[in-house]
């Protein structure tokens, strides 16, 4: 699995992993930062482009810092994929002294169990998004810096 930023072509399986409009993860992309894992084929050329034919896109995750804070805004993929995606916001945040947010929905088992393997601590209810309840994961490295 390889992941790289994610670009306008990557918008209609972004939308397929989400039920989303496609208009709605090109918009994504270009507001947001926004990576994709993926599977393909070891024999070809990093530096074409993206997707490239028989790439397996297997997740993304989205997010953008504001103030102390990076927020991962969307997450989506198999286990492995978010596992794997997850370290991109963190390392991000750990590179600027920045603590990590991220929203689940109170149903997602997997991704709940993912967020807390990857040292996140639940801090509460989150906001509600089309009536699915959330919880809310914080990760604070930039609090002991703080200190």
């Amino acid at each position: 699995m390889e992941v790289r930023d994610a670009v306008e072509a990557d918008a209609e399986r972004m939308a397929e992993l989400t039920d989303s409009p496609t208009d709605v993860m090109r918009n994504l992309v270009h507001d947001r930062t926004v990576a994709v894992a993926y599977r393909g084929d070891d024999e070809v050329d990093p530096t074409a482009d993206h997707p490239r034919a028989g790439e397996e896109t297997l997740g993304f995750v989205s997010y953008d810092a504001q103030r102390e804070t990076v927020h991962v805004t969307q997450l989506e993929g198999t286990r492995a994929a978010c596992e794997r995606l997850l370290e991109e916001p963190m390392g991000f945040a750990s590179r600027e002294r920045m603590d990590v947010e991220l929203l689940v929905a109170t149903d997602d088992d997997t991704l709940r169990e993912v967020a807390v393997a990857a040292g996140f601590t639940e801090h509460g209810e989150g906001p509600q998004f089309d009536g699915v309840r959330t919880v809310r994961y914080r990760m604070e490295p930039a609090a002991e810096s703080r200190q």
